[in-house]
């Protein structure tokens, strides 16, 4: 089993880090340091609180003086390199919040993210002043390198994993959108990956507003943007929204049903328990006159604790299909519990779906024992 990523911050990186503290800065108490970091409850705390102990920590034990603390971290950053650096972007957002300390912090996280990310750190500032730092991130789109442009989208980011939550453009993409604009064909793809899920995050909220700009920036011949729209629209793919659905030359399965015969999905056994596995036994026949493109899901309605319901959607194939192809497969499904789902015992509706269309269905009852 893989080690939780908080323990990235062992006993041995903590020592290591402060002897480099120390290295430039003579008077820096690296033993105290240490002791302090790895306190009575440093076992217990999970990544993002040990990051942000760290940066605590650290503010203690450099200079009071924002300006001299960064000059510090700045004669370490060539060799502080990488996700465990975390903490230099979020020594930022603890310590130079305060609106004299502005310019300093903005220049500290643009350098940064080079070499760690920002993407975290400039939430605070944008929830204190959003539209002048999207007029700030504007200019990091245009920056020369590629960190710095892929913290413009990623930092924006409404729904960002892991950051805080942007309400005002969760609200209003809008000024986000714009942004967006400048970055829709940059040659990074590490840059165009977080465009594709700033507008993935947004179409959440504003399909609608997605659907627009897709439309509007596809069918140019760029394939850095016609790549950006295909990612970005990739839920609204999923819940087969029709504009997006033709947009990317899918099927009209919905309007012309009969493309596709003979459906069926059939699950084995009937009962299980959770922990174990099924077969999903499944097929159709294309009818179509020509090659069409299919996206294939099966769909499970899971039993949740109250015996609701919820549905999630699993990808089968996503491809052309020829005419007159038959289709006949067997797919093994996992009932074991997982981090992110609990099964609870129930009757669970199994669907075939084409194009986001139900074609065939079937069902498992799943118990404790």
């Amino acid at each position: 089993m893989a080690e939780p990523l908080k323990d990235l911050y062992s006993a041995a990186f903590i020592r290591d880090f402060s002897e480099k503290v120390r290295n430039v800065h003579p008077s820096f108490s690296a033993q105290s340091f240490q002791d302090e970091v790895m306190n009575e409850v440093w076992d217990e705390m999970k990544l993002k609180e040990r990051i942000r102990h760290i940066s605590l920590t650290l503010g203690t034990h450099l200079p009071s003086d924002y300006s001299e603390a960064l000059n510090i971290l700045y004669r370490l950053e060539k060799d502080c390199e990488g996700f465990r650096y975390l903490f230099f972007p979020d020594f930022v957002e603890v310590h130079g919040l305060n609106k004299e300390d502005w310019a300093l912090s903005l220049e500290a996280l643009e350098r940064f993210t080079v070499r760690s990310s920002a993407e975290f750190a400039v939430r605070a500032f944008i929830l204190l002043e959003p539209m002048l730092m999207i007029a700030k991130m504007k200019e990091w789109a245009q920056n020369e390198n590629e960190h710095v442009r892929r913290l413009a989208s990623e930092g924006c980011r409404p729904r960002l994993p892991w950051g805080q939550s942007l309400p005002m453009f969760k609200a209003d993409p809008k000024p986000v959108l714009e942004l967006l604009e400048s970055l829709k064909n940059d040659p990074s793809l590490y840059v165009r990956k977080s465009v594709a899920n700033n507008l993935n995050d947004i179409a959440k909220d504003h399909p609608d507003a997605v659907i627009q700009i897709a439309k509007r920036w596809h069918g140019f011949g760029d394939p850095y943007t016609d790549w950006i729209i295909r990612r970005g629209c990739r839920s609204l793919v999923k819940r087969a929204d029709p504009e997006v659905l033709a947009m990317f030359g899918y099927a009209d399965v919905l309007n012309d049903p009969t493309m596709v015969a003979a459906a069926f999905i059939e699950n084995e056994p009937a009962s299980i328990k959770i922990g174990e596995t099924s077969e999903l036994h499944f097929g159709f026949q294309v009818e179509a006159r020509s090659s069409v493109k299919l996206r294939i899901e099966y769909a499970i309605d899971f039993v949740k604790a109250k015996q609701k319901t919820s549905r999630k959607l699993f990808l089968l194939a996503d491809r052309n299909f020829a005419a007159g192809e038959r289709v006949d497969r067997v797919k093994i499904h996992n009932w074991k519990d997982l981090t992110t789902r609990r099964h609870y015992e129930g009757f669970h509706k199994i669907s075939l779906l084409v194009n986001g269309v139900e074609v065939a269905e079937t069902n498992l009852t799943l118990t404790w024992s």
